[in-house]
């Protein structure tokens, strides 16, 4: 097999930037066969190029012109979209977030465990290489024991006229969520790549603080993390200027990543270490800072595409396997429960009762 033939499904803003990709020659051994949208104005202009046309993605799994689908569609329709593909041995993969709640994407991901075809899910932002440092940094140890950390991402704005532009958009039944399922996912993918998954979460989402939506635009939340370290949470799509500061402390130093540069302070001695032997009254650990150097790459959607050829043609991995999707989605599940019912969530967090108070906000 020389190139991978793809279908894309959903060719609204993002399924239309990877049709683009294709046809820029951005996608390293891929080739766009076909197209799936129930919308033809948006598909007819690509039947003039080669690309067959499909308004069933059921059809288009049969058709033989695919090996495989790049699903772009609205989040509810990830999980029952990939899983007819794997049950049609089409290797896919999906935009984020993986789905809207952990049960539909657990069941997903089971199916994924029983076929032969590769699953990924379009975490372009593990491109990266700062982030890829700053995992590899916490990783191997380089900060020590960790002890915090904090993410302001509030760089995020949409005005009014955004959220206006589509009926599902912003709505509990048609997106499953606001600032945390549109807009975050990447974020809360990174957090948990760089610094594993809490073991508690309490947040306070504001649902339609800055505009006129039914579901969040301003969230704060806190967690714990199994070996007793706290993180914070903050983000918007209402504030102007925005921030987005990213610092994660350990007992040897922080990483600190804000406006595309990574920092490290670096300390002399361990933090603990230092407390116990210090006997100054104002005694404060010694460190070092440094701007860490990388390559800059980011190789965003196309990178993360021409990986996901890469492993279906057996010579390279994934950045990140679909299944890794829940991960992300089971933070931002267990915010919104964590707000909604006013406690704190343990994780893993009760599936059953989430998408239960996720149906209570739907409205008819």
């Amino acid at each position: 097999m020389d190139k991978i033939r793809f279908g894309i499904i959903g060719i609204g803003a993002m399924g239309s930037n990877h049709v683009q990709s294709f046809f820029d020659e951005k996608i390293t051994d891929g080739v766009l066969t076909a197209v799936c949208d129930i919308d033809s104005k948006k598909t007819e202009p690509l039947q003039a190029k080669g690309v067959k046309i499909f308004s069933s993605e059921t059809e288009m799994y049969k058709s033989g012109e695919i090996d495989a689908v790049l699903i772009a569609t609205p989040h509810y329709f990830h999980p029952p979209q990939a899983v007819a593909a794997m049950e049609n041995n089409i290797h896919v993969m999906i935009e984020k977030p993986a789905g809207v709640y952990t049960k539909h994407v657990r069941e997903m991901n089971e199916v994924a465990a029983r076929s032969n075809v590769v699953f990924a899910i379009m975490y372009q932002q593990r491109t990266n290489s700062d982030f890829q440092k700053m995992r590899e940094m916490v990783q191997n140890g380089d900060i020590g024991e960790l002890k915090r950390t904090n993410w302001i991402i509030t760089d995020w704005y949409r005005s009014q006229a955004y959220y206006n532009t589509g009926g599902w958009r912003a709505t509990w039944k048609g997106e499953g969520g606001g600032v945390l399922l549109n807009q975050c996912p990447h974020n809360l993918d990174l957090w948990q790549w760089i610094c594993g998954m809490p073991s508690k979460v309490t947040a306070f989402c504001h649902e339609g603080k800055w505009h006129k939506i039914e579901v969040e635009d301003d969230v704060t939340a806190y967690v714990e993390y199994p070996n007793g370290a706290t993180g914070v949470f903050i983000t918007s799509t209402a504030d102007s200027p925005g921030t987005n500061r990213f610092e994660v402390t350990g007992d040897k130093g922080k990483l600190v990543y804000e406006n595309n540069q990574l920092e490290f302070f670096k300390l002399k001695q361990s933090e603990r270490e230092f407390n116990a032997e210090n006997t100054t009254m104002f005694g404060a650990p010694e460190y070092k800072k440094s701007t860490i150097k990388t390559d800059k790459q980011y190789s965003a959607h196309p990178g993360a595409i021409s990986a996901f050829v890469d492993k279906i043609l057996n010579r390279g991995e994934l950045f990140a396997s679909g299944e890794e999707g829940i991960n992300g989605l089971t933070i931002s599940n267990a915010m919104h429960l964590s707000s909604w019912l006013g406690k704190t969530i343990p994780i893993p967090l009760d599936e059953d009762l989430f998408l239960a108070e996720l149906k209570r906000r739907y409205k008819h």
